[in-house]
């Protein structure tokens, strides 16, 4: 079977967008992201055998957002291993994914770790198990994904803070049923912090190529996670990756992969490639339209999905 020539595919895809009317809008509920152009789109695929494909603002750092919630995971499994779940589940959530109703409801169990209530457990269950959870995070993430120049945004981690009402009602909401056991200004510095991270595409291509690849970074040669929690989070961002969309992503596009409000999206094709996309023009469940049409469109035309 000839090699895929994914620059060629990425020239097709660009050429079927143009005639798609910009629809969505970017976020605004987070001030910092609303000062975003609208119309920027930036796409890199990074394949386990070290082969680049880029197109448009590839290079231009984003803020990554929800996507980080990827590496949260990765530490608190790595820390805590199947303990994990008995605090967070690993379902669809089905709602919004800053849903109190839900939460309510399930006593204070986030249905899985990419929501927001989720995440904010994974952080309380690193701020319990790291010396020095900012600091350690970070150099996680650094370590893992072979780029030392990762940071958190000081500004975007305090537009967060002065909006984030609903955060903080979950993470109040989880502690009166039990299931934050630190402050909790401290555990929402974390998640906050991590939310702020700005990546270019092709550095989130990189760094979330270890879930393509049986938990080794291609880049680092380093064994990042095993195999199995490899495969279990490629199965959570498969199920619930998009929220209250992640159905209509599996039916359409058919890979693993995590969306986030600042308009990116990385997505993996175990054994082949992991492919960020960025575009911030939001649907109403908070995914980038532009993104989900690319990633339809790439898997489409290659005919290879995980199915």
């Amino acid at each position: 079977m000839s090699a895929i020539d994914y620059q060629a595919i990425f020239n097709e895809i660009i050429n079927d967008l143009d005639e798609i009317d910009e629809v969505g809008e970017v976020a605004t509920y987070i001030p910092e992201l609303a000062n975003v152009d609208p119309n920027k789109l930036g796409m890199h695929l990074t394949t386990v055998t070290n082969q680049h494909f880029a197109y448009g603002d590839a290079d231009e750092a984003f803020s990554i957002q929800s996507i980080a919630k990827v590496w949260s995971l990765t530490l608190a499994l790595k820390h805590l291993g199947a303990d994990t779940w008995q605090r967070v589940g690993v379902e669809p959530s089905g709602t919004a994914f800053n849903s109190l109703v839900q939460l309510e409801y399930e006593m204070g169990i986030p249905r899985n770790p990419f929501i927001n209530a989720g995440a904010i457990v994974v952080c309380d269950i690193l701020v319990s198990c790291l010396k020095n959870p900012k600091e350690d995070l970070l150099d996680f993430i650094r370590t893992s994904s072979g780029i030392p120049s990762i940071e958190y945004c000081p500004v975007i981690a305090e537009s967060e803070v002065k909006t984030g009402h609903r955060n903080y009602a979950l993470a109040h909401m989880m502690k009166g049923f039990g299931n934050i056991h630190n402050d909790v200004d401290c555990v929402l510095d974390l998640y906050f912090s991590l939310c702020s991270i700005k990546l270019t595409c092709k550095q989130l291509a990189q760094a979330f190529l270890f879930l393509g690849a049986g938990g080794v970074n291609p880049a680092t040669q380093q064994q990042v996670i095993t195999p199995k929690r490899t495969k279990r989070i490629n199965s959570i961002m498969q199920m619930c990756g998009f929220y209250d969309e992640a159905g209509e992503f599996a039916f359409k596009v058919g890979l693993p992969g995590k969306s986030g409000v600042g308009g990116g999206i990385v997505a993996v094709h175990p054994g082949k490639y992991c492919i960020a996309v960025f575009s911030p023009r939001l649907n109403a469940s908070g995914n980038s339209v532009k993104a989900m049409k690319v990633l339809e469109a790439l898997t489409s035309k290659t005919e290879l999905s995980i199915f």
